[in-house]
């Protein structure tokens, strides 16, 4: 019994030595991964006309999951040239080709990202609202005062105040 417990205890002291490696070296490995591509895949006709539209969704949740959901799956249509869903206003703005897109398409991508989503108040514009600054409430002192004729004019497009409107200087 002593020689069979000689002769394992034997084998696996050689087993343990020959099995261990002495390497410092770490192991490398070479991993492949795929890039996804952040540019558009359609190409854009130059010479299309453009509309630009806003409209608001209502049922999003989250701005990654839902707004951004919402805004890739407009990108990604074709004939879709910009497409931005601002979740902290529950608007998106998206410009697209005419000839290839319609109000109607964008309303339906957005309900077909999920039921819960619903498009309202869906309207042409000329420029996207985010991009306006309004005037702020106290508009004698923030809007017109200290301001350039032209600063004065382009506060004015969005302020309905009297003190923006007509010739009217303010101090």
């Amino acid at each position: 019994m002593n020689t069979i417990k000689n002769i394992s205890l034997a084998m696996m002291t050689v087993l343990f030595i020959v099995s261990c490696k002495n390497d410092t070296k770490p192991e490398i490995k070479t991993v492949e991964v795929a890039v996804a591509n952040t540019e558009p895949t359609q190409n854009l006709d130059p010479n299309a006309s453009y509309a630009k539209v806003e409209f608001g969704i209502e049922g999003m949740t989250c701005a990654m999951g839902c707004a951004k959901t919402i805004e890739k799956k407009m990108a990604k249509m074709d004939g879709v040239k910009s497409a931005k869903v601002d979740f902290d206003k529950r608007l998106a703005m998206v410009e697209y080709d005419e000839a290839k897109v319609t109000p109607k398409t964008l309303e339906d991508a957005v309900t077909g990202v999920a039921d819960i989503y619903k498009v309202k108040d869906m309207k042409v514009v000329d420029e996207f609202n985010a991009a306006k600054k309004p005037c702020p409430a106290d508009c004698n002192k923030a809007c017109c005062a200290n301001k350039i004729e032209a600063e004065k004019k382009a506060c004015a497009k969005d302020c309905k105040k009297a003190c923006c409107s007509g010739n009217k200087k303010t101090e």
